[in-house]
């Protein structure tokens, strides 16, 4: 019978690799902490109305990659896409805006996208993300994209380009869609068919288009960021001096627009070029307007996410520690049958004193328990055996340098606690 495997897009995280994610993901924990994030866990599918509202009906997101079904009750579901949008809807569903101001909130979640699958990217991708809620200051911006690039290299990576932009607000961008079309107008028949229905409706996403042709078309638009208004363009001036404060340098990147409808003013990326070409492993800003857009009085928002898979990518990239497999603290090997009531009973206190503690459930040899030990890791050994039994004394072996010592086995507790 053939083998039934994961589906294309999709990856095991196996016992081997494990580690690796339980060490970033405790870190994450760590930093978030130090900036006074709360965690929250949302649901892994939410109704297909709050991304088409919340992410934008006129971007690849929502048109091109939601894994979208209708359940029993002939409603539509969507599998997440992305963390934001459902973030907000808990924070309007549960009153959280009557909570002090602004709130910090994080999570770590799997989303789902039905997109072609390429180095560090997946249809099945997990994600770190935070989101405020209730402040419009720059300063809280600057700060956002610290503790992005504190995380990162508290990671340990080094090959880090901070991308920031501004795509000002919907009264300056309305004034700018407006140019864009007059931009475009001549090359609408040379545009795919999916920016033909952005034309009028949102001529920005365009700019975002991954067809080469359409690409091609928007190198020469005009550039957004040269069109603000006056008070978008003194919040990115302010975002500018306070990331100066921070000592983080970074590039102004015109063509930043990110891919999704909600976001206002500033938008960063932070890329890295450990994978041989510039490839994001974080992306944000500001989204003003999508408390209101949800159902919400009007309350400003920022963000950003990061995919741990890029990120781990990147790690390993830069040979980056990223900790060690768990190994078992202690082997007990048994020799006859009438120990193994006492090796239980000594194995169960190991436990209780937190101990990682192993024995064999194979009836092996002594030779081939010892052999199964090496190959487990252990870095200590003991063998019961009736005289160990009688006389509560055995010898204590460690497994790495091979060198053995002669304990009570309550010592051993005390010992390897």
């Amino acid at each position: 019978m053939k083998i039934i495997t994961a589906l294309k897009g999709t990856h095991d995280i196996l016992p081997g690799e494990v580690f690796k994610w339980q060490y970033v993901e405790k870190k994450i924990k760590e930093i978030t902490e130090k900036y006074r994030y709360e965690e929250i866990r949302i649901p892994v599918f939410e109704y297909t109305d709050l991304f088409a509202r919340g992410v934008g009906d006129t971007t690849d997101v929502v048109q091109k990659e939601m894994y979208t079904f209708d359940d029993k009750g002939g409603r539509s579901l969507t599998l997440r896409p992305e963390g934001t949008a459902g973030v907000v809807r808990s924070f309007l569903e549960h009153g959280m805006f009557a909570d002090a101001l602004p709130k910090k909130l994080f999570y770590m979640i799997t989303c789902y996208r039905n997109e072609k699958p390429q180095a560090g990217r997946y249809r099945e991708f997990r994600q770190f993300g935070v989101e405020v809620f209730g402040a419009k200051s720059p300063v809280l911006d600057a700060e956002i994209i610290s503790m992005a690039v504190d995380i990162l290299k508290n990671f340990g990576l080094k090959n880090l380009v901070v991308n920031i932009n501004s795509i000002g607000c919907p009264a300056c961008r309305k004034a700018y869609n407006d140019k864009l079309r007059e931009y475009l107008r001549p090359y609408y028949n040379e545009l795919c068919d999916t920016c033909k229905t952005r034309f009028e409706k949102n001529p920005l996403r365009i700019l975002d288009c991954k067809s080469d042709v359409c690409k091609k078309i928007g190198e020469n638009a005009p550039v957004l960021i040269d069109n603000i208004c006056d008070e978008c363009s003194e919040h990115f001036e302010k975002l500018k001096n306070e990331l100066k404060t921070y000592n983080i340098d970074y590039v102004i990147n015109k063509s930043i627009v990110r891919g999704l409808d909600y976001y206002t003013k500033t938008v960063f990326e932070i890329t890295s070029s450990s994978l041989g070409a510039q490839s994001t492993v974080c992306g944000g800003g500001r989204y003003d307007g999508l408390v209101e857009e949800l159902g919400g009085n009007p309350l400003p928002g920022i963000g950003f996410a990061m995919g741990l898979e890029r990120l781990l990518m990147c790690m390993e990239a830069e040979g980056v520690y990223m900790g060690e497999p768990s190994k078992a603290d202690i082997f007990v090997a048994t020799l006859g049958e009438n120990t193994a009531s006492y090796a239980t009973g000594f194995i169960k206190k190991l436990r209780d004193n937190g101990i990682c503690a192993e024995r064999d459930y194979m009836d092996r040899g002594l030779k081939a328990q010892m052999k199964y030990a090496n190959k487990i890791g252990a870095k200590y050994s003991v063998v019961i055996g009736d005289d160990e039994v009688q006389k509560g004394i055995c010898n204590l072996k460690n497994m790495e340098t091979g060198e053995s010592e002669a304990t009570t086995f309550d010592e051993i507790i005390e010992k390897l606690k």
